[in-house]
């Protein structure tokens, strides 16, 4: 969420954030609701200070016919009172509805382009996998090597989901604990935060609405099934005042995601790589606004250190405008090569979301002159198991169908390679 105060000031700069990221937003009528909105609050303020008055004028008569003409004219405000406030709460969730609409505004850095197709590359690193065999796909080495099973999948739970089993189940455990320690290092706090995320703390993460099709609700409950820990992890500490010397305040979760996929109707149907259940490892931080784009430019070097671990050729992308999801005002993709499908497919993301998401869930810090101000966001992945485990099988497949182990990932389990 904006700051209203901003958009009544820079009208214009946040209709070009708008346009920037493709959606259509009446900045003119938020303005317009917002004039009356206030007008009808200056209105309402007007009749309980006559109401108070009135009451302290009615302790001091002592005549009951003068008394009576003060009670009527009570009775007057109250009405105006009832009237002014239908009229404020229509007004009001208008404006709040427009308000929480508007997309985070994107960095001046962030390039233009409507869609993914205009995302830029910004680096590659580590040379494509070529082989002098006809290689698999990781479907086919997983089934081969008892490692992922899709079809007893399907019958217990339906399409999009798959049982890992025997070492890739182990090396799930192993990718986990890589990114675990390799953020550990660098300060950050690990935790596994429950799965479920009430609907307000959700709203306030910005992910109803423009995508809440991909989201799992639970309505008998209440309750929202998390995309992705960072949902929750996020407003963890809603209401809360940090101390700025507490800040940065870093986390690296492990949990569940589950996703519609509402979106891919015919993409990437067989498989694990897009999935309605899957495991992620999730760095998370908080910290002050004068420090969030060096913080952001961390959480990357940690994704790619992760990635150049396990020796994975990758390209970085720059996300552009139109490519920016609203919570966002600035991301990078990590894309791993797959062989079999000779390109780049997407196993990491990094976000920074400024202040918005701190916003909408009111989290501040205390600055050391005593002020307070709201925090910036931002989160990125480290390990998205099922896809990291995907461009294992591809990328370290042998002539003989046998799978090496990742050097990174020798000491968290006891092979150096899966065969039957």
């Amino acid at each position: 969420m904006l700051d209203i105060k901003l958009i009544r000031q820079n009208p214009e700069l946040v209709k070009e954030g708008c346009r920037k990221k493709q959606v259509k937003v009446d900045i003119d009528r938020l303005l317009e609701i917002d004039k009356k909105r206030r007008e009808l609050m200056l209105a309402l303020e007007d009749i309980r200070a006559q109401k108070n008055k009135a009451n302290d004028e009615i302790k001091q008569i002592h005549d009951k016919s003068e008394r009576e003409v003060v009670i009527l004219k009570m009775r007057e405000l109250d009405k105006g009172n009832d009237r002014l406030e239908a009229e404020f709460k229509e007004i009001d969730a208008e404006f709040q509805g427009l308000l929480r609409s508007i997309p985070n505004l994107p960095l001046e850095s962030v390039p233009e382009g409507k869609d993914d197709t205009e995302n830029k590359v910004i680096r590659e690193v580590g040379k494509r996998t070529k082989f002098d065999f006809a290689h698999k796909d990781y479907l086919e080495l997983g089934q081969n090597l008892d490692l992922i099973d899709t079809e007893r999948a399907g019958k217990t739970s339906g399409s999009r989901f798959g049982f890992l089993k025997n070492e890739a189940a182990l090396l799930e455990f192993a990718i986990i604990s890589l990114a675990m320690e390799t953020a550990g290092k660098r300060g950050f706090i690990p935790i596994v935060p429950p799965v479920l995320l009430k609907p307000e703390m959700m709203e306030g993460m910005g992910y109803i609405e423009r995508g809440g099709e991909e989201i799992y609700f639970l309505e008998k409950d209440n309750l929202y099934l998390v995309g992705t820990s960072e949902q929750i992890i996020g407003s963890m500490h809603a209401d809360e005042i940090f101390e700025e010397k507490d800040l940065p305040q870093r986390y690296i979760g492990f949990s569940s995601c589950f996703r519609r996929e509402a979106g891919s109707y015919g993409k990437d149907t067989r498989g694990i790589l897009r999935v309605h259940q899957f495991d992620k490892a999730e760095m998370f931080s908080f910290c002050p606004p004068e420090k969030s784009v060096g913080e952001h430019q961390l959480l990357l070097s940690i994704e790619e250190e992760l990635m150049q671990k396990l020796e994975l050729p990758y390209h970085v992308l720059q996300i552009c405008g139109g490519d920016l999801g609203d919570p966002a005002a600035a991301k990078y993709d990590l894309e791993v090569w797959l062989p079999s499908q000779e390109k780049y497919r997407e196993t990491h993301s990094t976000s920074n979301c400024t202040d918005y998401q701190a916003r909408r869930l009111n989290i501040r810090y205390r600055k050391k002159d005593g002020s307070l101000e709201f925090v910036h966001t931002l989160n990125g992945t480290a390990f998205a198991v099922g896809r990291t485990l995907i461009a294992i099988l591809e990328n370290y497949q042998q002539k003989d169908g046998s799978i090496k182990t990742p050097k990174a990932l020798q000491k968290y389990v006891d092979f150096k390679e899966i065969k039957r």
